[in-house]
């Protein structure tokens, strides 16, 4: 029986790629796409996928809330992290929210198809420079990182959410929470990294990589 896959990526042109390179595995079969995590978890109710492949970073729902949410209300669902990101943050984030897999776009297509199969079948798949990525925060996590990683992965999201500048509303509606707790996650954020301002929180997200300038 074929791997059912729902592909959540905002951008088109990567989506069809993907699914051109998919369709000659033949125990693969693409069942949906999405262009947001919101809409892959409305995909998710529909479809009954096996595995979803998941950006990190996209509108209206990003994948660590997607992720989480799937976690919660389809545990069967596998997800794998399959995105341009490869700072620790969003490494940990997407692991801590449930992903059994994270893999760089640059993959090679067998990694992929190893990391499909193997999540399906109840493994986790962690690509080589996945796994140096969390080596290196092990080795750094009591140097110039060390007060980020004492961030929770609600507030780091938070944090990045806002560095992509979004309004508390905006993050309260993507992460389905009130605004009182947007509120509250960001004095928490303030106090840890010991900042003072939205703006402030803004240049931290840049300097330690967290979002970038374009």
């Amino acid at each position: 029986m074929a791997i059912k896959i729902i592909i959540a990526d905002d951008h088109k042109l990567f989506r069809e790629g993907l699914v051109n390179l998919l369709s000659d595995a033949g125990d693969i079969e693409i069942v949906g796409e999405a262009e947001n995590g919101k809409m892959a978890l409305e995909q998710i109710e529909k479809l009954n996928p096996n595995v979803v492949l998941m950006d990190v970073s996209m509108p209206v729902m990003s994948g660590v809330e997607a992720t989480r949410n799937i976690l919660k209300n389809h545990p069967e669902v596998k997800v794998i992290a399959l995105t341009m990101h490869s700072d620790q943050h969003y490494v940990k984030a997407m692991l801590e929210a449930g992903a059994r897999g994270y893999l760089f776009k640059n993959c090679t297509y067998d990694q992929l198809i190893d990391a499909i199969n193997s999540v399906h079948s109840g493994k986790k798949y962690l690509s080589n420079d996945i796994t140096e990525v969390l080596i290196q925060e092990y080795l750094n996590k009591d140097e110039n990182k060390a007060e980020t990683t004492g961030l929770t992965a609600r507030e780091l999201e938070v944090l990045i959410l806002f560095a992509e500048g979004k309004s508390t509303k905006e993050i309260a509606d993507e992460i389905f929470v009130s605004i009182k707790t947007v509120g509250t996650h960001r004095q928490h954020i303030l106090e840890k990294l010991n900042l003072n301002s939205t703006a402030d929180m803004v240049k931290y997200a840049i300097r330690n990589g967290l979002v970038s300038l374009e």
